[in-house]
């Protein structure tokens, strides 16, 4: 089977929710993927930063074999030998009092949810049923039906009706909003320390340092969403170190098993998650072995091998290179370690056509907000391999070409 075969497939027998690149990739390793043809690409996605430590990386590997040859799933009916080891070194590294495992990264923003609820009615007074969560405008927190009824994109909520109350939306990056709108309902304030799916809009510098003072003159739990900025992705290990805080709440996923299986947690002070008792919350396979053995070796290999001191020193080379580019076509570069937006102007003709021409070029990229190349390669890319993709994407973005 080539290319258009694989493409015919899944036109015919699956949900049209995606609009893919045409590209059939068959292999990975490190930073390339390999198609379906033998055609091989610089990863520049990462999978939204799940594969932050590179593709099929050989430790996480064996650590996923090694432990499925022994104990899957027990569900959390019992107890297995790897949650207790996973709890103590995801908190000792992260700093947290503790830890709640869960699958995808919706269902840890869905766990925060009910945990920072049931805290404002236990612990702050909150009348029942009243509780409100602020959130920010061009949030992206996943797709369940309560996260995108608080969303401001149209289109994650048409056809939807009715959604979840209790949200308040606010501009992003403005602490003057976040004061006017705490109110003594006010139970979190939940916001993505970089707006990754909103086009990588980075806020001023400070914000966080602000609203953490904020939350705290006002009772409220800050709850950070951190699942694609988390785990090295802006070069450090939590973006939120950038502005010298910590949260109430934090949110990982997507790195937390360097892309071999989902596992998302919520890493908490005792405060909020001490509210939850048994059979308030749960999860088949929250917790399981197999997911926590992943995880271990996901965070050991980010830190034995430097992947987020790599990340800082060459996101910062990354971006200085890219602004250096000459092109009409640019209105501006921003980011964070490597996490890097490119906007372009209106009158370039969407961010797509270049993003299929980097295809052509042999870097798989993709684009945000319609106006945003976004940019955000495994942590392990080397600077020879950056000089390979800057060169490749000066040629596009010089490209005079009209839409």
């Amino acid at each position: 089977m080539i290319t258009g075969d694989f493409i015919q497939l899944e036109n015919e027998f699956g949900a049209n929710n995606y609009k893919p690149l045409d590209v059939v990739l068959s292999r990975g390793q490190g930073i390339w993927v390999w198609d379906v043809e033998g055609n091989r690409y610089l990863d520049c996605l990462s999978s939204y930063s799940a594969i932050n430590q590179g593709h099929c990386h050989p430790k996480i590997l064996e650590a996923m074999n090694d432990q499925a040859k022994k104990l899957t799933l027990v569900s959390r009916a019992f107890r297995n030998n790897q949650l207790g080891p996973f709890y103590k070194e995801i908190c000792e590294l992260t700093q947290s009092h503790s830890v709640l495992p869960m699958n995808s990264g919706a269902e840890a923003v869905e766990t925060a949810i009910k945990a920072i609820r049931k805290w404002g009615y236990m612990e702050k007074g909150v009348p029942a049923g009243k509780a409100e969560i602020i959130v920010c405008d061009n949030n992206f927190h996943g797709r369940t039906l309560t996260i995108v009824g608080f969303s401001s994109e149209a289109q994650y909520k048409e056809g939807y009706a009715p959604f979840t109350p209790g949200f308040i939306s606010i501009p992003f990056g403005n602490t003057t909003a976040l004061e006017n709108a705490i109110t003594p309902n006010t139970v979190g304030f939940l916001v993505e320390p970089i707006q990754g799916e909103g086009g990588v809009i980075v806020p001023p510098d400070g914000y966080l340092k602000s609203v953490r003072k904020i939350c705290d003159r006002n009772n409220v739990m800050l709850i950070l969403d951190e699942i694609q900025t988390g785990l090295g992705r802006t070069g450090k290990l939590f973006a939120e170190e950038h502005d010298d805080i910590q949260s109430d709440l934090t949110l990982v996923g997507k790195a937390l098993s360097g892309g071999f299986y989902p596992i998302s947690a919520v890493l908490s002070n005792k405060e909020v998650l001490g509210v939850f008792k048994p059979g308030d919350h749960g999860s088949t396979f929250g917790g399981n072995p197999l997911g926590c053995a992943v995880a271990r070796a996901a965070l050991r290999v980010l830190i034995e091998e430097n992947m987020i001191k790599s990340a800082a020193t060459l996101g910062e080379y990354f971006m200085k290179q890219l602004k250096e580019i000459n092109s009409p076509h640019v209105k501006e570069v921003r980011g964070k370690g490597l996490l890097i937006g490119i906007e372009l102007n209106h009158t370039a003709g969407g961010a797509r056509r270049f993003c299929e021409a980097l295809q052509a070029e042999g870097i798989l990229c993709k684009e945000t907000h319609q106006h945003v190349i976004r940019l955000a390669p495994p942590l392990i890319i080397q600077r020879e391999n950056i000089d390979w993709v800057l060169e490749k994407i000066a040629r596009v973005l010089n490209s005079k070409a009209k839409h």
